[in-house]
């Protein structure tokens, strides 16, 4: 990871949630909270007065909700990674908040080494969500005719967060035979970078209880 300072804007309704947070990121050396926000108006006004790179962002808070927000960073700062830390595990807020355009989705009780390690991976474009979260992931994906079994299995595996090792591992397969599955799912659907990749996965992907 880059000693260059990440700039984060943490959004919360609650101060002292703010404050714990803020706590928390700040001693990591490579994280800096540059502007905190305790909606999303203020959140948008503030992250083009002080060089966001990543919001921290809750999804419950009075008037215009996180999800909502999250859709109107996407439209308004697309270079601004969203990652969502609210205390929902129900995977439809999961699907909402990447159909909106979350990097990741990590919940309030994660180990503050999880949300560092979220913040990381979103930064270096990657998509992440706590594990609790992935463990609630089960097969098959809603059936998609232009895909084949296989690579219906490596598109469920990406839902539940997992690298092109761990499938490989899974589906006791090449690293190589994985990456060649990814590109034909990303030309069959017509999907072309890998944070869309992902968020369909995650879309529709079937979940234990649904």
């Amino acid at each position: 990871m880059t000693d260059t300072p990440i700039h984060i804007l943490l959004v919360d309704d609650h101060p002292l949630v703010r404050d714990g947070l803020r706590a928390r990121l700040e001693a990591v050396p490579h994280l800096r909270v540059v502007a905190e926000a305790d909606g999303a108006e203020d959140a948008l006004r503030q992250a083009g007065e002080h060089g966001v790179e990543l919001v921290l962002m809750d999804i419950n808070m009075r008037g215009i909700s996180g999800i909502e927000a999250t859709a109107r960073f996407r439209q308004q700062f697309p270079a601004i990674a969203v990652l969502i830390l609210s205390m929902h595990d129900k995977v439809e807020y999961v699907s909402q908040a990447m159909q909106a355009g979350a990097r990741g989705y990590v919940l309030k009780d994660a180990p503050g080494k999880d949300i560092v390690l979220a913040i990381e991976t979103v930064m270096a474009g990657g998509i992440y969500y706590s594990a609790a979260l992935a463990r609630q992931l089960a097969r098959p994906l809603v059936q998609d005719t232009q895909l084949s079994v296989r690579e219906q299995e490596v598109l469920q595996h990406l839902a539940g967060g997992q690298s092109n090792k761990q499938i490989a591992r899974a589906l006791d397969l090449s690293v190589r035979t994985v990456e060649t599955h990814r590109l034909n799912i990303k030309r069959k659907l017509g999907i072309e970078g890998q944070a869309e990749l992902i968020r369909y996965a995650v879309q529709h992907a079937r979940f234990e209880g649904s």
